[in-house]
């Protein structure tokens, strides 16, 4: 039986890496990095850090590295911090990797999206040992089995790398790869005071989160934090509304798994509406006033 060790920014991430370890089968333990742990997931171990923030990636993979010699398989989300340490310590162990798991088939077979998501693999991992991360929309709701044992662990500053300074997200919005409700802006939306005012407001307005495509980020129309996309966050919230956004492989990569998707683009011919449920052909800029008016009104 193959022991794992799931490794946890938050107590997100760890009901995550917990449902894709109980529908797994095997023994697993837990490093959760913030925060003191969950101890009813039917991990055997909770350790736990309770950093203010995540460590630098080169600190966290020294860390880990004697820690994952007594597991066969170390894992995490595939978020940005995720896939930047695990393929670090992967390399560091001298191991295989297998990236993004969405789908589990039995031990040691996966399905995992490629090429942004257009070709879905099947794939076995034929190596004893190995490191992984998993997609954080494809597994949820992990069973309540027992309490686990708890350890705090150190994790030391080792690396090269050093955190100077940390910035909180302002506002009460949702975090965006937890919201029910996301709403996304693309470049039509010209500057950062309108992206907020139309995209923000609808958002407000619905009691969720706000997206952005990576051309608004590029343009300094939107934060870095809210790029949705193949090399920004992953999503799949009950509602997705894709403002004035095409509908790029790249974006489509990040959020097509939504429950329902509207959107709205002047071009009928764009992309988008190719998995849109709902589409209006309208510019947004009529469009999202009469929303948000309608909205009030109700």
């Amino acid at each position: 039986m193959m022991r794992c060790l799931l490794v946890a920014e938050n107590l997100a991430d760890m009901n995550v890496l917990c449902a894709f370890a109980q529908k797994s089968g095997g023994e697993y333990d837990v490093l959760l990095l913030t925060r003191e742990p969950e101890t009813d997931l039917g991990a055997q171990t909770v350790y736990f850090a309770s950093l203010d923030v995540p460590p630098p990636v080169d600190s966290l993979a020294d860390n880990l590295l004697s820690l994952a010699e007594s597991y066969d398989m170390v894992g995490g989300v595939a978020s940005m911090f995720g896939k930047d340490w695990l393929a670090r310590l992967a390399g560091m162990m001298n191991v295989p990797m297998v990236g993004d798991i969405i789908e589990i088939h039995g031990e040691n077979v996966y399905t995992r999206p490629m090429y942004a998501g257009n070709v879905f693999a099947k794939v076995k991992v034929e190596s004893p040992r190995y490191v992984f991360s998993v997609r954080s929309t494809a597994f949820a709701n992990p069973s309540k089995s027992g309490t686990s044992k708890t350890e705090k662990i150190e994790i030391a500053i080792t690396g090269t790398t050093k955190r100077l300074s940390k910035s909180a997200k302002q506002g009460g919005r949702p975090d965006l790869t937890q919201a029910k409700v996301v709403v996304s802006g693309g470049r039509p939306l010209k500057d950062a005071e309108t992206f907020e005012k139309l995209i923000g407001g609808l958002a407000d307005a619905l009691g969720g989160a706000v997206g952005a495509t990576r051309a608004a980020v590029d343009s300094g129309i939107a934060a870095n934090d809210l790029q949705v996309g193949q090399t920004g966050k992953i999503v799949a919230p009950e509602l997705y509304i894709a403002v004035g956004i095409s509908g790029s492989t790249q974006h489509l990569a990040g959020m097509k798994d939504s429950k329902v998707i509207v959107a709205i683009n002047t071009d009928p011919d764009a992309p988008i509406f190719q998995v849109a449920d709902y589409g209006l052909v309208q510019d947004l800029y009529v469009a999202i006033p009469q929303f948000l008016e309608k909205l009030k009104r109700s």
